[in-house]
């Protein structure tokens, strides 16, 4: 097999794209003869690339969040990071912060995305909004829909991620 020559900006390149270790990247730029596209998959299937290699990390640090607005309403929130020095960042502080600030601007949200809440809360929407009298005088497919767009807001003021 002929020994090809893999650049520096090669393996960085990769690395941006996969964000796979350095080591790992030039292995997999060797094993495929430098072609971008086939050492990507190559880490896929060697389960190098970031995002497999982080989903099973501990996010045991970062920090507590606090706000309160107008001495009326406040909120204490928890947000992990991996390392103590980003849970000590700067950046890191000002996430917290806006995070809580956006939880209290935001008092009716009682779920972090829409997928977290559950089918009985879906339920008891969906039959308030089809007993509403407006839609008593529409066709049922009218009112299906209508119902749909109604629930669709109703569930993102819910949702935290939807705000």
């Amino acid at each position: 097999k002929p020994t090809v020559v893999i650049s520096a900006s090669l393996v960085k390149q990769l690395r941006e794209e996969t964000g796979a270790g350095m080591m790992d990247c030039k292995k997999a730029l060797a094993e495929t003869e430098g072609d971008l596209e086939k050492a990507q998959a190559y880490l896929r299937k060697k389960g190098l690339s970031s995002a497999d290699k982080k989903s099973g990390r501990l996010a045991a640090e970062g920090r507590i969040g606090t706000y309160i607005h107008d001495s009326r309403i406040g909120v204490l929130i928890e947000v992990n990071c991996e390392t103590d020095f980003v849970g000590r960042s700067e950046k890191f502080k000002e996430l917290v912060d806006d995070i809580a600030m956006q939880v209290v601007a935001s008092p009716q949200v009682q779920f972090v995305s829409i997928e977290d809440i559950p089918e009985t809360t879906v339920k008891k929407e969906k039959e308030i909004e089809m007993q509403r009298e407006d839609l008593a005088s529409k066709p049922e497919n009218i009112r299906e829909k209508i119902v749909e767009g109604r629930i669709s807001k109703r569930l993102g003021e819910l949702a935290l991620l939807e705000q």
